[in-house]
């Protein structure tokens, strides 16, 4: 049968290099530090509880100030009203904020509450302490007396004064602490005030300033106006560049230029219509329709003229139609027509030649203004050399004008605005302060709830970074290296308390090393079938649950040993169960009462006599608790241990070792199924595997019991009582309830010997040790 040495046992699943704490074993490990937790938060609550109640309260006046523009249009000047406000940004309210906290303004403050004196801003009042004059008169520290009060005030007052805007909105919040309700709201009010007093004080000297500045510059300039102007006189009275007063202020020259050009454009203009009513008119002449010419026509004689001829032209019609062309009344009346065709005639070529001589006057007048525009053009030209410098000279009186109307205008408006009150600050007082009824320092209920939960956290905190301090890879214990871990076995080390090994258990087991064959591969020797004595536990309700008394021979044995250990280990080979395959036996031993100082425990004494022939190891499950640098059983089945970190070796022997662990021995019942894998693990690494179940009378041994039976070859009940006993009784039907392969009963030698003789034994050989088996 090949198995793994003990000296390199199988390790169980443990968690990952670098994984850290799991949820459930982060749970298991505040669960079982609990009182590392519950003392310092308990503490830390105390605490908080005496804190707020011997601390001084303290009290806070809050006002508010919102920030606006209150200028009217009454109040602000043309290009004001024209112009759009700013509004206020973040940026000016931050900076707002500053102005509250400035020191001219804390000063003042200080000044108006009469904080001089009060002894809860200035901690000198009392007198300095004995080491500040120590110091004073060694140089490290100078006399506070010397400063003056404000200044000493100065630092316990921007300790108690806060001020910040509300949100994202134009409103500045004050607030101000102190242990008297009154002042605190006093403080807030008058601080309020004075920065809206220090704004309104700001306007007002702006304004002022700006008056005295404009008063005593606008002097300066009307001088230098009144000799701009003076000097654009003189010039131009120097180059005769005399002004009309015109809408345009030209020069005289450049007038008459002006007006020459007029008038020569009008002669033009007449001349050429003149010549055109002339050619007109003789055309028509030429055409014979001088009768139509307008000149002509619109004169009285050629009007009357004409009249006749049409009375003449009628006649000669009339006449015409009783005589000849001959005949002299008709040659009378043809006559009297030419002669006013004639005159018509004459009278048009008179206007002809009054037109043409009009053409000829407009000619002449037209080259007398053209050579005068000449002669003007010429004074003109040398004259704009002149008129340069006198521009210049104009717009520099110009624009020194402008600016002195300017300040003339500014110098009113600021004037105006000089006098107290004419200007209301950028601010106001939305909300005064009132006296408060609640101390705002301390919150005493929130104070105690935070100290606790930060005594909690961190006592939580503390108690996983020792953990993870401890073993920064997750196992849940310091990890030791290999060469450590393989000393483990090479070297002896102290086994816990739990287990007891006598030096005749010991002794025995040394001198079975060299006589006795190794019991895992010695053939199971056959047991002897009991002969009478046959006998019935009593009933429990449940069942009855017989016990044999089994006689087998009797071996030599050390007066020591109080057990007779050759037949117990020979029915516990011969046993079947779950554990009878490749793997090594699994026993359960059951001690309902506590070993003797003088003699060792069944489950140690079987123990160390199977280590004597094979390998052999033995748990406790149920002992006494490990301290809390040593691991066990149960930090092995958490997965918060390894194998090599368990398994420990006993001095004098070959038997190995496994203390109960630091962990609850609940997690054992919590984690059945770890607890079936290392017990497999285990049964892979060594020919027998020993555990011992203590004080089976409580309820955790009973839970212990129930998980650790499914996966024992063998329960052994180690018990001096009276087989008719109803705590035995109740504890073998436990066992067999377990699902163990077989349940056996045994009694200590020195009761048995004690007992009275019972008629079912037929040897004194078989009464010493006593098996029973369902």
């Amino acid at each position: 049968m090949s198995r793994s040495s003990p000296f390199q046992p199988i390790p169980a699943p443990t968690p990952a290099e670098g994984e850290g704490l799991g949820l459930s074993q982060l749970a298991g490990l505040l669960r079982r530090s609990w009182r590392w937790i519950v003392v310092p938060t308990a503490l830390v609550t105390i605490g908080a509880v005496a804190f707020v109640q011997v601390v001084s309260p303290r009290y806070t006046g809050e006002a508010k100030i919102l920030l606006e523009s209150r200028d009217t249009a009454f109040t602000r000047s043309a290009q004001e009203r024209s112009e759009q406000a700013q509004p206020i940004d973040e940026q000016a309210v931050a900076s707002q904020v500053q102005v509250v906290m400035s020191r001219d303004l804390a000063r003042e403050a200080i000044r108006r509450l009469s904080l001089a004196g009060n002894a809860e801003f200035d901690p000198n009042v009392a007198g300095i302490g004995p080491l500040q004059r120590a110091l004073m008169m060694i140089g490290l520290a100078k006399n506070p007396m010397e400063r003056p009060p404000e200044e000493r005030i100065l630092e316990t007052y921007f300790d108690r004064l806060t001020v910040f805007p509300a949100g994202k909105s134009r409103i500045l919040t004050v607030e101000f602490r102190s242990q008297d309700p009154h002042l605190a709201a006093q403080a807030a009010n008058t601080i309020a005030e004075l920065y809206i007093a220090s704004l309104d004080a700001a306007k007002t000297d702006t304004a002022r300033y700006a008056s005295t500045w404009l008063g005593g510059n606008i002097e300066a300039l009307r001088t230098r106006v009144a000799e701009a102007e003076a000097k654009v006189e003189t010039y131009r009275a120097k180059n005769g560049l005399i002004a009309t007063g015109g809408a345009a202020g030209q020069p005289l020259g450049a007038q008459q230029l002006g007006e020459l050009s007029t008038q020569l454009s009008q002669a033009r203009t007449a001349k050429a219509d003149l010549a055109g009513r002339a050619k007109l008119i003789k055309e028509m002449i030429k055409d014979g329709r001088a009768f139509e010419i307008p000149d002509v026509a619109n004169n009285e004689i050629i009007r009357r003229t004409v009249e006749q001829r049409i009375t003449l032209r009628n006649q000669l019609a009339l006449e015409s139609r009783t005589l000849l062309a001959g005949h002299p009344r008709i040659k009378e009346l043809t006559a009297q027509i030419s002669d006013l065709d004639a005159q018509i005639k004459a009278t048009a070529e008179r206007v002809v030649r009054t037109l043409e001589n009009d053409a000829r006057i407009a000619e002449a007048r037209v080259e007398s203004l053209g050579a005068a525009v000449d002669a003007q053009r010429d004074v003109v030209s040398k004259g704009n050399s002149s008129e340069v410098q006198l521009r210049a000279l104009e717009r520099e009186a110009k624009a020194q004008r402008e600016q002195l109307e300017s300040y003339l205008s500014r110098y009113r408006e600021a004037s105006a605005r000089d006098a107290e009150s004419a200007t209301p600050a950028d601010a106001r007082v939305v909300s005064r302060a009132v006296t408060p009824e609640t101390p705002s320092f301390p919150k005493k209920l929130p104070i105690v709830f935070l100290a606790a939960v930060l005594g909690l956290l961190f006592s939580m905190g503390g108690i996983i970074a020792h953990h993870l301090l401890r073993d920064p890879d997750g196992s849940g214990r310091r990890r030791r290296s290999e060469s450590d871990a393989d000393a483990a076995f090479e070297r002896p080390q102290a086994f816990s308390q739990p287990f007891a090994f006598p030096e005749a258990s010991l002794a025995m087991a040394r001198q079975g090393e060299g006589t006795a064959a190794p019991l895992a591969t010695s053939p199971a020797a056959p047991l002897p079938e009991a002969e009478t004595g046959t006998r019935n536990l009593k009933d429990t309700g449940a069942g009855t649950a017989p016990l044999q008394a089994t006689r087998g021979p009797a071996r030599g044995r050390d007066d020591a040993d109080t057990y007779d250990l050759d037949q117990l280990i020979a029915r516990l080979r011969a046993g079947s169960g779950p554990g009878n395959t490749d793997m090594g036996r699994r026993v359960l031993v059951v001690e309902t009462s506590p070993a003797r100082r003088e003699t060792a425990g069944l489950a140690a004494s079987l123990g160390g006599t199977l280590a004597a022939h094979a390998n052999a190891v033995v748990l406790d499950l149920n002992g006494p608790a490990c301290g809390e640098e040593e691991v066990g059983l149960t930090d092995l089945v958490a997965g918060e241990a390894a194998f090599l970190e368990v398994i420990q070796s006993v001095p004098g022997s070959r038997l190995h070792a496994i203390s109960r662990g630091f962990l609850d021995v609940e997690i054992l019942t919590e984690e059945p199924q770890a607890l079936g894998i290392t017990l497999d693990a285990l049964g892979e690494a060594y020919d027998w595997v020993v555990c011992r179940l203590g004080a089976p009378q409580t309820r955790a041994a009973r839970a212990i019991l129930a998980a650790a039976g499914a996966h024992m070859d063998t329960v052994v009940i180690a018990s001096d009582r009276d087989p008719e006993d109803a705590a035995l009784v109740d504890l073998y039907e436990r066992a067999e309830a377990s699902g163990a392969g077989q349940v056996l009963v045994a009694q200590d030698l020195a009761v048995s010997q004690k007992a009275p003789r019972q008629p079912a034994y037929e040897t004194d050989e078989a009464m010493p040790l006593r098996l029973s088996a369902a």
